[in-house]
């Protein structure tokens, strides 16, 4: 099953937030297509290998709800992924995400027929 998903990407540092979006592969737990915003990779540098990097999680969104996740960084290698148990969890969080009725409300009662 070749199922990918377009995730947002925050590198915190202890003053700032670094934002990127990538693709999140969910048989694999690779993120890959990493984009920045606002910040220039061969100016600035990698984000975790700045002194002041804290940590990466992402978020999974539909419509107006999101999944945050952790990200695990590979600085030498330059890339992000996640954990084989993280990725299992959050399938069954986007599970949930992507089957609620938009907006966040439930799915209405059927009409029962009076007799």
């Amino acid at each position: 099953m070749d199922l990918k998903l377009p995730i947002k990407i925050h590198d915190e540092l202890y003053d700032e937030v670094i934002d990127a979006s990538g693709v999140l592969d969910l048989a694999s737990g690779e993120i890959t297509n990493v984009v920045y915003l606002e910040h220039d990779l061969e100016l600035d540098g990698f984000p975790a290998e700045r002194e002041d990097y804290d940590f990466t999680c992402g978020t999974l969104s539909n419509g107006k709800k999101d999944v945050e996740f952790r990200i695990e960084v590979d600085v030498v290698g330059r890339r992000y992924s996640i954990t084989p148990s993280e990725l299992l969890e959050l399938k069954g969080r986007a599970a949930k995400l992507f089957s609620a009725p938009p907006g966040g409300h439930p799915p209405p009662e059927p009409t029962r027929r009076r007799r």
